[in-house]
């Protein structure tokens, strides 16, 4: 048994952590693409949830039919609430950021869920700080100096490093205030959808204790968002040629995303972070955006601007600050634990 958790848990979830985020860099390069040929983002979103509804349903049905919770309606509402949040608006305000910037950019934004999450759990009690400690200095420095970066981000573009004549034509067709204007709201988007996913963790963290399957969980989701995104369709849009997929490319993203990326590598994630824990996850976010920016520069010669590059650093050097203050965080109530079942031996057999 010892022998299993040596090799299995201690070194297994790093290839399978890497393998993840690079699933995740390849469905954000092919999203973009296929975003940028003219596909609607709410059909995108509704077909690919349809694909992970289908993909997950059996897994969920199978390995949690005997330990499954009773679906109240109060629960219901939560999951609703955690589709709309979690899948529907984060996917579309991402999305949307995606097709007015790079891809490359917005995965800088995926940095900064963990300290946009920190900062709305503070005032629900699910954070706390304390700056007399050094956990809470790391904490505090680190929000603000991601906060920073993602300023940095959103307000200075910067030269051009890579490419330089890459979208002459985009700026033959556009004037430079349209061009300037399309960065600034798709950076604003992708801000909303970093605050949109962390009030998913929120919402994910009370059903995870009323409705603790994980599976079930999932699938719910993915079809409640489903439903939303092709309501919001028929809504606003009521061209039925939207509908219609063009090409191989738009088949071939909807059922990777689908599938592989909300299906997949979600499990593997999720065993990842049961095996190691929410942090070591965490500390890899990062690499997402590098492979995304090696794909972008070296195969589609897109643009890599300086302010991107500056505030991406930025943004990390922020992560990791915030992932060193929950680490020792993590530390010091493991020690009080440890100290509270010395004192008290009979704790330990409860």
């Amino acid at each position: 048994m010892a022998s299993q958790v040596q090799h299995g848990g201690a070194w297994l979830p790093v290839p399978v952590v890497v393998v993840v985020q690079v699933a995740f860099a390849a469905m954000n390069v092919l999203t973009k693409q296929v975003l940028d040929a003219g596909m609607n983002r709410f059909v995108f979103i509704t077909y690919r949830q349809l694909v992970a509804t289908i993909s997950i349903g059996p897994i969920a049905y199978f390995a949690e039919r005997h330990k499954r919770p009773k679906l109240t309606g109060s629960i219901f509402l939560l999951l609703f609430l955690s589709a709309l949040l979690g899948l529907t608006l984060t996917q579309y305000f991402f999305f949307f950021g995606l097709q007015h910037t790079t891809a490359t950019f917005s995965c800088a934004f995926v940095n900064m869920i963990p300290v946009s999450t920190f900062i709305i759990a503070l005032p629900f009690g699910m954070e706390t700080v304390n700056i007399k400690k050094m956990a809470g200095v790391f904490k505090v420095v680190g929000t603000v100096v991601c906060v920073g970066g993602a300023m940095l981000l959103t307000l200075y573009k910067g030269k051009a490093l890579t490419h330089p004549t890459a979208n002459l034509v985009q700026q033959a067709s556009k004037s430079l205030v349209e061009l300037q204007k399309g960065w600034l709201l798709g950076s604003l988007s992708l801000l909303g959808g970093s605050f949109a996913w962390s009030s998913w963790f929120i919402v994910q963290a009370k059903i995870a204790k009323s409705y603790p399957a994980l599976y079930s969980n999932n699938a719910i989701v993915s079809l409640l968002s489903c439903i939303q995104c092709a309501s919001f369709t028929l809504l606003f849009h009521r061209d039925p040629s939207l509908w219609a997929l063009r090409g191989r490319l738009q088949l071939i993203t909807i059922l990777y995303t689908g599938a592989v990326c909300s299906g997949l590598a979600y499990i593997m994630m999720a065993w990842c972070v049961e095996k190691r824990g929410p942090l070591f996850t965490a500390a890899f976010s990062p690499l997402i955006q590098v492979v995304v920016a090696i794909i972008e520069v070296l195969f589609l010669h897109e643009q890599l601007h300086l302010g991107s590059v500056i505030g991406s650093v930025v943004v990390v050097i922020g992560l990791y600050l915030l992932l060193c203050g929950k680490s020792k965080d993590n530390e010091c109530r493991t020690a009080k634990q440890r100290q509270a079942i010395n004192e008290n031996p009979a704790a330990e057999m409860v």
